[in-house]
């Protein structure tokens, strides 16, 4: 889960708001072993094949 800093920055960077991201619900069993909360930006980091790893990230909605 990412700091309210963090969150602003990748916001920033991708000149996006949080709801341009895709969704993910606060029942996901990730998101509850996690703690996110409606409203929270979460890092998904995914093995890759070509890159080694890829960053995703996914903004917390009530599910």
């Amino acid at each position: 889960m990412l700091t309210k800093e963090e969150a602003t920055q990748v916001l920033a960077r991708n000149n996006a708001s949080a709801s341009q991201f895709p969704f993910i619900l606060n029942t996901d069993p990730i998101a509850k072993e996690i703690g996110a909360k409606p409203g929270d930006l979460v890092r998904i980091t995914r093995p890759s094949e070509t890159a080694g790893s890829s960053l995703y990230y996914r903004y917390v909605v009530e599910g």
